[in-house]
């Protein structure tokens, strides 16, 4: 597959998603479940067509889709979109998140058309499953903690204002237990991989820690996601006060992945440079 093919294969796929997002965000709103059923298609023909780009590059390159900064952002979007869709079957209730988890896909893959596609070399280091565990794992746990932030945000909204959009979600109890539950998907899935990640840095340098800053503020989200779950669990925090306290939580694990990876100079920063 050539650069151009590529880029203008994601571009194809970029505006089914936009598409999907369009018909998804008025579906769920205005309540026009045509128009949501319309979407979930066109989210599952992106879905499908972006896994055929991702092993075609995959191929291509030699590697998996975590070395160059297209193709973590490319898998970073690809991730989201299969989550939400495989918890949609579990949890049919969390349909009203898609007005997040849509957007997110789109603007991810989208944002990684703005680097070079180039092909990479993969270092030597990089070759061990316990490094495929590790960006994998953390991948689902953005995917699930996406989820988990927007019903966070629907609860705030839902507690606080009354439209007709917010009437048909669920009630405040349900979306703080929906939030709640994500939340400790996404601690699970963060913890799992970041020891993925220590192990695999022992295999590579002799270590487990370095206390580089993308490791340093990875295990501050794990600590504080850890903080809220067990504040939920033992003292009974919940409402708007859990809501923020996710945010919150969801804010640094952002910090986490992308800002850091772009300030430091570790060895994180080769995904962003």
């Amino acid at each position: 597959m050539s650069l151009t093919t590529y880029v203008t294969a994601v571009w194809g796929v970029v505006i089914i998603y936009v598409l999907a997002t369009v018909a998804n965000v008025s579906g769920v709103i205005f309540a026009k479940k045509r128009l949501e059923l319309m979407s979930y298609c066109g989210a599952w023909i992106g879905l499908t067509l972006h896994t055929v780009i991702i092993a075609f590059w995959w191929r291509e390159v030699g590697h998996g889709p975590y070395m160059a900064p297209t193709e973590v952002l490319s898998s970073d979007s690809w991730m989201v979109m299969f989550c939400f869709l495989v918890f949609l079957r579990l949890y049919p209730r969390i349909r009203e998140a898609s007005i997040l988890a849509f957007p997110a896909t789109f603007l991810l893959l989208a944002l990684s058309l703005f680097y070079n596609p180039g092909i990479r070399t993969l270092p030597t280091t990089f070759r061990s499953i316990w490094l495929v565990i590790h960006i994998g794992l953390y991948k689902v746990s953005l995917a699930t903690l996406i989820i988990g932030f927007a019903f966070s945000v629907f609860y705030l909204r839902k507690s606080r204002k009354s439209s007709p959009w917010l009437e048909r979600l669920p009630d405040c109890p349900t979306l703080d237990v929906y939030a709640y539950r994500f939340a400790g998907f996404g601690f699970i899935f963060w913890t799992i991989g970041m020891l993925a990640g220590s192990i695999w840095a022992y295999q590579s340098w002799g270590r487990f820690w370095g206390w580089d800053p993308v490791e340093t503020w990875s295990l501050i989200t794990c600590l504080l996601f850890g903080i809220y779950l067990h504040l939920r669990r033992f003292f009974r925090l919940q409402g708007a006060r859990a809501a923020w306290f996710f945010i919150i939580c969801f804010l640094v694990s952002l910090l986490a992945i992308f800002v850091m990876s772009h300030l430091s100079t570790s060895i994180h920063s080769q995904y962003f440079k």
